[in-house]
């Protein structure tokens, strides 16, 4: 099998470039290799990746922000099918069309049994190691090190081994580069906005971020029959892909607060912070209404540090909500938003901005890194 490792970290390149800090394409901390196809045991599935797909989750790996332990097959957000089935896996078949996810849920921990799969204890603890559900990682260097698994998936490669638990199976007749961004991006930027916001019609929404996940909120917001959504990021090249996602107003981080008090007065009633930014969540926090809800989705530094007045909570009624994965349960969820997709009422394609080839993934962090894309797929 061919995957993408990565050995060592590399800090992230300075904007515009730096002395001592070339650009991810230069660094190349990603090595595409071809390991030893492992075989899947009892509980997991053997899956052919057809499109893996980048996300920011996948660059603060690499530039050393989420701690991982090296080596790692990174990705986690990807579409295949399946080609072998481990014991005791009775409900999945070879051929079955697979969305991969990045929380394998146990089922049995204090979250599974709450409801909330997304937070389960079990999945936190395994893929914080590089493990997989059912056991130990099973990647090995061609010396014969062990490599471990990113977040149960390492999507970026032509064939992985996962927990059955990490897979929800989908039709057919679904497009594999619409597929691909079901496991992360749509369900995290949807599921923020429905799931743990619970927007409703009428409601205002304000979306601080425009990347594939904030981009997935706006349309969740829209989807809610939110009146007003406004989109928040620095990055012009976004708007009109905002815009085109169903924003009602656009702008930058500078023209926040006059476009939320012209939509909704004294502030949104709640507003999605997918940026990974402590200060961009106190400033959420501000632009709400009294009795509004604040929707942390972003990852930001593990240093980083919140500091806002804590009378604006009993004092006004303001909510700081965090949503992993957007508190999705992906097999309900998943086959939920691809309806929505089928009806036209929700247009993912427009996170696809290109497919490249897997030997492009160092090249492909840059342009993620420098807000060139939103979503790049990429086929081994």
């Amino acid at each position: 099998m061919k995957a993408a490792v990565l050995y060592s970290t590399v800090p992230a390149p300075a904007p515009g470039g730096g002395a001592g800090q070339p650009g991810y394409a230069a660094a190349r901390p990603l090595v595409v290799e071809e390991l030893e196809t492992p075989k899947p045991r009892a509980g997991e599935l053997g899956v052919a990746i057809t499109y893996s797909s980048l996300c920011h989750s996948d660059l603060s790996v690499v530039d050393g922000s989420r701690v991982r332990p090296l080596p790692m097959a990174l990705g986690h957000e990807a579409v295949g099918r399946v080609v072998s089935v481990g014991e005791g896996v009775a409900d999945v078949s070879v051929g079955d069309h697979v969305v991969l996810v990045f929380v394998p849920s146990c089922g049995h921990c204090r979250a599974c049994r709450s409801g909330r799969p997304a937070l389960c204890h079990r999945a936190a603890e395994v893929n914080g190691s590089g493990d997989l559900l059912h056991g130990e990682a099973l990647l090995r260097t061609p010396a014969g090190e062990r490599i471990n698994h990113h977040l149960g998936v390492s999507a970026f490669a032509d064939y992985a081994v996962v927990a059955r638990e990490s897979v929800v199976v989908i039709d057919d007749d679904v497009p594999d580069t619409v597929a691909a961004m079901f496991g992360c991006a749509v369900l995290t930027g949807m599921g923020a906005v429905l799931n743990t916001a619970g927007v409703g019609p009428g409601q205002s929404v304000a979306v601080f971020g425009l990347g594939a996940v904030g981009l997935s909120a706006v349309m969740a917001a829209r989807l809610a029959g939110a009146a007003s959504v406004i989109a928040v990021d620095p990055n012009h090249g976004k708007h009109q892909l905002a815009s085109d996602a169903g924003a009602t107003s656009v702008g930058t981080p500078e023209d926040a607060a006059g476009l939320i008090a012209e939509a909704a007065g004294d502030g949104v009633d709640v507003a999605i912070e997918a940026v990974g930014s402590a200060a961009v969540i106190a400033s959420c926090l501000e632009q709400v209404t009294r009795g509004g809800a604040v929707v942390s989705v972003g990852l930001p530094h593990p240093s980083a540090q919140l500091t806002v007045p804590a009378l604006q909570f009993a004092g006004a009624g303001k909510r700081l909500l965090g949503s992993y994965m957007g508190d999705a349960v992906p097999g309900r969820d998943i086959p939920k938003y691809l309806g929505y997709w089928r009806e036209g009422r929700l247009p993912v394609e427009l996170l696809h901005t290109d497919t490249r080839p897997l030997a492009e993934i160092n090249e492909g962090l840059d342009a993620l890194a420098s807000g060139q894309v939103v979503r790049r797929l990429f086929q081994a």
